[in-house]
């Protein structure tokens, strides 16, 4: 019903009018949507970490190898974010979505030409572009939190994070049915595994256009009267340096990065330190595949409960109680012997679940440090920044590996931590401060 204006004039119906006036119904609809696309794309992404760095050792026959190959597919989810955060920014969270997972797919079909020709910087480039469904799995989490109020902003983040539960712990345990499925058609040996991702990826792009509407993004700033507005000059560098302008902001985003980065760091080496265990390669394949999947469990499995954690607790205590399981896992995993697979497994889970205190936390941390506006540029900035500092961790991780041991690349990785606790003790003396806030 319109709102009497000048005389034989209405003024157009609001947005909450439009919708029906229940945004709340609107969110359920966008979480579930979002959670859905997730868990399903959650299986085509832990295919592909399970196996990409394999298949670029078997490509490239070193070791040193499987580190770049994990590490092209973090870098891609890493640079890969700003322009889709940038594409969500002019044109709304369905968008970047979609378009983030054609990439991906174009990515995997671009692996499989790579396997079969035995071409590692073709196969580089396929698993950089894969990295763009890590980076849609990402930003899914900041489109879940656009309509959410702040009482409930951790915990309709994290449910989007925890559906990923479904498709990636069953993922790790496709590779090796994915690689005689792959076999028996024709394919390159791991091809399978990718075949499978694409089909995947595909079928997630297309829901989420049809289904992901109205769109969250363009709503909220609808209903909060606000644009996107002119994009500034180097609109990157400005979102971090309005991010890092607040304590909080500072904390969200160290978090972010360093939680990544140690879990990337340590989980691209575990299964090629179990692969030096010896056994037939089909057994060892799969137990790699249950360790890893563990590992997801304890990263998305908790979700719910981290997210009310951060609700209730605080964002800074979650923070802390993420960097001591990290720490604990580093611990445990890098004493590991190669085929010490129950130590391992409760390694990478405690591995997992560190990190998912460390990025839901942060996550809403980074979100509540800035203006609507700026967010999807921040939140993408963010990725970048996560991104980037996982790629470099992987990318030493080979060479740690082997001359040191697995040991040497879980006590770099923890060392990581030291930055995110110099912050942490920074933030708590800005708070306890006269005449703080």
């Amino acid at each position: 019903m319109g709102v009497p204006g000048r005389p034989g004039q209405t003024v157009a119906m609001t947005v909450e009018e439009r919708v029906g006036t229940d945004v709340v119904r609107v969110q359920r609809r966008t979480v579930g949507v979002l959670s859905a696309g997730v868990a399903l794309g959650g299986l085509g992404v832990t295919v592909g970490i399970t196996v990409g760095g394999l298949l670029a050792r078997d490509v490239a026959g070193t070791d040193s190898a499987s580190g770049l190959g994990q590490t092209a597919g973090v870098l891609g989810a890493a640079v890969i974010a700003v322009p889709l955060a940038r594409i969500s920014d002019r044109a709304g969270r369905r968008a970047g979505l979609a378009a983030g997972y054609a990439v991906a797919v174009l990515g995997a079909v671009v692996t499989i030409v790579a396997a079969a020709l035995s071409s590692l910087p073709l196969l580089l480039l396929g698993l950089f572009a894969f990295g763009a469904s890590t980076a849609c799995g990402l930003q899914a989490r900041y489109a879940a939190a656009d309509l959410a109020p702040a009482e409930r902003r951790g915990r309709d983040l994290a449910l989007v994070v925890w559906a990923t539960t479904v498709g990636s712990v069953l993922g790790p345990n496709l590779a090796g049915p994915g690689d005689d499925l792959g076999r028996s058609l024709g394919l390159p040996g791991l091809g399978g595994a990718f075949a499978v991702s694409a089909a995947v990826f595909t079928v997630v792009a297309v829901a989420l256009l049809a289904l992901l509407r109205p769109d969250p993004l363009l709503l909220a700033r609808r209903l909060g009267g606000g644009t996107a507005g002119p994009r500034p000059r180097r609109a990157t560098g400005t979102a971090v340096r309005a991010v890092w302008a607040s304590s909080t902001g500072r904390l969200g985003l160290t978090s972010v990065v360093v939680s990544h980065s140690v879990m990337v760091g340590v989980m691209v080496m575990t299964p090629v330190h179990m692969g030096h265990a010896g056994g037939p390669a089909g057994t060892t394949l799969r137990v790699i595949g249950l360790v890893i999947s563990v590992h997801v469990a304890g990263m998305y499995l908790f979700s719910p409960v981290v997210g009310l954690l951060a609700d209730r607790a605080g964002r800074r205590a979650t923070v802390a109680v993420g960097a001591v399981l990290l720490l604990t896992a580093a611990s445990l995993a890098g004493t590991a012997a190669p085929g010490a697979a129950v130590q391992l497994g409760v390694g990478l889970f405690l591995l997992g679940l560190g990190w998912s205190c460390g990025l839901i936390a942060g996550s809403t941390l980074v979100t509540e440090s800035v203006q609507p506006q700026v967010r999807p540029t921040a939140q993408g900035a963010t990725d970048l920044l996560m991104g980037l500092g996982a790629a470099l961790a992987g990318v030493v991780g080979g060479p740690l590996l082997a001359v040191g041991g697995f040991g040497l690349v879980a006590g770099v990785s923890a060392a990581l931590v030291l930055p995110l606790a110099v912050v942490w003790l920074q933030g708590r003396t800005a708070v306890s401060a006269p005449g703080s806030s």
